[in-house]
């Protein structure tokens, strides 16, 4: 293991290098471009909040704007520190204005310092060579690409916790202090950025402490250094410094829904959903490669993966619902394939130089592909409109109206183009299936749009899936219409 460490790096710089670059070019194609591309909501909410802080911090700002703008980052809510958020927003004030560009440089950059991470453990693992191919699997996935440039807190979450296992890891093998207090201060912010990713940090810190140190891990001053910084920041945050948030989330994503992991068809839809991101074959493949890997890889990997699926059932809606979720498995898969990658390795090796270069095609036509079809997907999405739509729909309504809204993305969209806010009438979706909400919704009409002087509709698809609904608004006036809106007056019934 050390001597492949210690391979001159001539020989596995250039590879990485252009890896990496590659892994940039994807990440940047349409990088000013509104966040719409992946999980709007998502996307939106932080930048509601980023704008908020940019807002406050700016001196020259418009007094009415800013206190627009913080009363959205009021209404979106906070379950998690606003840490990316800050980022971003100081970011503003220092180039004087918003930029959409702004997130997705800095979560490309957290995603590569990630990688080298991933790749210098890979290598300490098995091989330099090994380490560049699951790398590439890593920042050239089409999920990846998109996911990982996502204005959200679950890119620096996961970046953050491969540089903390990379760290874990190098102490596992000399117990210096140094890595011991990196190692558990990467894997304590993450928890902090996030508290989702808890599950993996503790199934990776269990396996590497107990393989180095053994039963008597207890008796070690470095192991209870590292449990105080990895639980203090997230602990101090999410259970002493916002309680009622971190309950109310339990309730609503763990405890309601916990009856989902009875049913056979919640890990069918678990396991088609993460294959149609990650690639089932692929996935599978890292569990044969967890198998083979050496006595204190597999552990690490076998906790790595117990930590993933004690996940998935703590949070079961999400496991087929949000794709962001799943992130912080890319890297956990990307080390799974390396036993399997070595042993190919080790076979080509064993063949002439013809063969070997002969296997490499398929390869190399595999990666352009994906390669291909990241860089397609973000180039064939268009949402230059988007700022113009809200912008009108926001123009459309009077000033001193109250307003109910059929609409996507919480509203968001609305308040952060069109400048307003408006009270949410319930979306049919498969959460509130699952929630079963007894009342019909056109009988609970009067009551939702009470004290509201106007219904908006801009989600139509929507509006076709509530018949009932649309009967009820057909018996009121239309007070504007336009591209991608109509806005009805409550107080002009026909």
């Amino acid at each position: 293991m050390r001597s492949q460490a210690l391979t001159p790096a001539a020989r596995w710089l250039p590879g990485l290098i252009l890896i990496l670059a590659l892994g940039v070019a994807l990440r940047l194609v349409n990088l000013a471009a509104p966040p719409l591309d992946f999980h709007p909501t998502r996307q939106l909410r932080n930048s509601l909040v980023a704008r908020a802080i940019y807002f406050n911090a700016a001196a020259n700002a418009d007094p009415q704007k800013r206190a627009l703008a913080e009363s959205f980052r009021r209404a979106v809510g906070q379950y998690e520190p606003p840490i990316f958020e800050t980022i971003v927003g100081k970011t503003f004030l220092l180039m004087g204005g918003e930029s959409f560009a702004v997130a997705r440089i800095y979560d490309t950059l957290f995603w590569l310092l990630a990688g080298v991470a991933l790749f210098n453990l890979a290598r300490r693992i098995t091989s330099p060579v090994s380490g560049l191919i699951s790398l590439t699997y890593y920042l050239v996935l089409p999920f990846s690409v998109q996911a990982s440039r996502s204005f959200q807190p679950d890119p620096l979450m996961t970046s953050a916790f491969v540089i903390g296992l990379y760290f874990l890891y190098r102490w596992s093998e000399d117990k210096r202090w140094r890595w011991a207090v990196l190692g558990a201060a990467f894997m304590g912010f993450a928890a902090l950025v996030k508290i989702v990713i808890v599950f993996l940090v503790v199934g990776a810190a269990m396996p590497i402490v107990l393989t180095a140190l053994g039963r008597r891990f207890w008796k070690s001053a470095q192991v209870w250094t590292m449990v105080a910084v990895m639980a203090i920041p997230a602990a101090g945050y999410y259970l002493l410094g916002n309680p009622s948030r971190s309950t109310e989330y339990f309730f609503a994503w763990t405890v309601d829904l916990i009856k989902l992991i009875t049913s056979p068809h919640f890990y069918a839809d678990w396991l088609g959903f993460v294959g149609s991101l990650v690639g089932l074959i692929i996935l599978f493949l890292s569990l044969v490669g967890t198998c083979l890997a050496s006595a204190r890889f597999r552990w690490l990997l076998i906790g790595l993966w117990a930590g993933y699926l004690l996940y998935g059932i703590t949070l079961p809606f999400q496991m087929f619902t949000h794709s962001y979720y799943h992130l912080q498995l890319i890297p956990v898969i990307a080390l799974g394939l390396l036993p399997i990658v070595e042993a190919l390795l080790e076979r080509a090796r064993q063949l002439g130089r013809v063969w070997r270069m002969a296997a490499l095609v398929p390869l190399l036509v595999l990666i352009a592909y994906q390669a291909w079809a990241a860089r397609s997907t973000l180039a064939a999405e268009d949402f230059s409109d988007a700022q113009r739509l809200w912008q009108s729909v926001g123009e459309a309504i009077p000033g001193d109206a109250d307003v109910i809204a059929l609409t996507q993305d919480y509203g968001f969209d609305l308040m952060y183009w069109g400048w307003r806010k408006v009270h949410l009438w319930p979306l049919n979706t498969t959460l509130s299936q699952f929630r079963n909400d007894a009342r019909e919704l056109a009988v609970r009409f009067a009551e939702l749009t009470a004290g509201n002087d106007y219904f908006l509709v801009t989600a139509f698809g929507q509006l076709e899936s509530q018949p009932a609904l649309a009967a009820a608004l057909d018996g009121y006036s239309v007070a504007a219409e336009g591209d991608g809106y109509i806005l009805y007056d409550l107080n002009a019934p026909k």
